[in-house]
């Protein structure tokens, strides 16, 4: 078997309820200020719950799609566009130009949890008042997982390979990380992944809520994700997108890349337990956390932070932090671990692409998040939070977890340059 290839992280881009802008974003993530509020792109008069981490004034450029284009297309990826471009900008690419890349080497893996669910419930609407004949012959075009991906390696000739991972909550984890094997393999070279997800709608809202699952805390929506804390009471739809550029490490030097880290380990895993609730010992995201170390092959001593999924749940706030226990052993409470959807709500299919920047920045900047609202520390979460203001420490290893609904899971391991 030939050596693995070495992978580099070259771009960032990043939309959510915190900005629209990798620096807008990460100044208000350092300064632990919270991206959620009352939602304003529908009516919520009639819903239980009515705030999100929100997009606000969000308009695609039209250099990136012409305006006659962006009705035809859902809003989930109008946000992967955005943050497609602001990453292959920071890589030092330009539109259609891979600086001699082979575009045949250049690929698209991103990780969508629902797809269109906006424009599924506004063209069934136009169907029910209109007929049949009104339904958008865009309709299919504009809905399905994959046309984010798809129309990216159209926009930016991009010739290699090109689909979409549904896997809930973890989906963006998982792109990441099977682009990352794309580069390990030398079968790409550049690769365009993390996930981008906005399906704030009457029926998704109602779906979550319905059973349970997000927060009511409406009156205080800036206060409402509170991972770990005792009074948290579910999660925080959020919508946005986190795009990272993979670069052949060797390749990127050569040309003179910025180097935010590299991606060195990942796992997966199933609980094999229960449709959406995790399992209470986290034994699934145990294995796919040992599996990513094992992969990185570094010892857990040498990881000095974690971006936890920490959605503010009930159950996978303690699942995950007797995982980490499980996986660390007493290293687990020397650890730094955050949740930083404390500040965005929970991006869905996109929050391991989201998080994924997250880690990058913070092995590059020596800055950590932190996880706000942690007021009353639950005594089953027993770990080091980063509770409410960021640290700076520089520390070599990053780890994201992503965890979703049927039990999958995936963890991404990340390397500070240099070390």
């Amino acid at each position: 078997m030939k050596e693995l290839k070495r992978v580099a992280i070259t771009g960032l881009g990043i939309s959510c309820g915190l900005g629209q802008n990798l620096k807008e974003v990460w100044a208000n993530a350092i300064e632990g200020k919270p991206g959620v509020s009352l939602i304003e792109q529908l009516n919520t008069e009639n819903l239980a719950v009515k705030i999100a981490g929100e997009v606000k004034n969000f308009q695609l450029s039209n250099d990136i799609l012409p305006e006659k284009e962006h009705a035809r297309y859902d809003r989930f990826i109008h946000l992967g566009l955005h943050s497609t471009d602001e990453a292959i900008k920071d890589a030092g690419f330009e539109r259609k130009d891979w600086k001699g890349y082979d575009p045949k080497k250049v690929g698209c893996i991103l990780g969508v949890g629902m797809g269109g669910f906006p424009f599924i419930e506004a063209q069934h609407s136009i169907y029910l008042e209109r007929g049949p004949r009104r339904v958008s012959p865009f309709f299919i075009p504009s809905i399905i997982p994959n046309m984010a991906s798809g129309l990216i390696t159209i926009q930016y000739d991009m010739k290699g390979i090109n689909y979409t991972i549904a896997s809930a909550c973890a989906s963006a984890a998982h792109a990441i990380s099977t682009a990352a094997m794309e580069i390990q393999t030398g079968r790409h070279e550049v690769m365009i992944t993390g996930g981008t997800e906005s399906v704030l709608s009457d029926m998704t809202i109602m779906g979550f809520a319905n059973m349970k699952a997000l927060s009511r805390r409406n009156d205080e929506p800036e206060k409402a994700s509170r991972p770990f804390d005792l009074g948290r009471d579910g999660f925080i739809m959020g919508e946005g997108a986190g795009i990272i550029v993979l670069e052949d490490y060797d390749k990127a030097k050569a040309r003179g890349a910025k180097i935010y880290a590299e991606v060195v380990g990942h796992g997966s895993s199933s609980d094999a337990y229960h449709i959406t609730a995790p399992h209470p010992e986290g034994l699934g995201a145990f294995e796919c956390m040992k599996a990513s170390l094992e992969m990185a092959d570094i010892k857990p001593e040498q990881v000095g932070y974690i971006n936890a999924h920490g959605t503010s749940t009930p159950l996978g706030d303690i699942g995950e932090t007797n995982a980490i226990k499980k996986a660390f052993g007493d290293h687990a409470y020397n650890l730094h671990v955050s949740s930083t959807k404390s500040m965005t709500g929970h991006l869905l299919g996109a929050a391991g692409g989201i998080e994924s920047v997250f880690c990058a920045m913070a092995l590059h900047t020596g800055d950590l998040p932190p996880t706000i609202n942690l007021d009353n520390q639950d005594p089953e979460c027993d770990l080091n939070y980063i509770a409410n203001k960021s640290i700076k420490k520089q520390v070599d290893y990053a780890l994201n977890n992503s965890f979703g609904f049927g039990g999958t899971n995936c963890s991404l391991i990340l390397k500070r340059e240099g070390v």
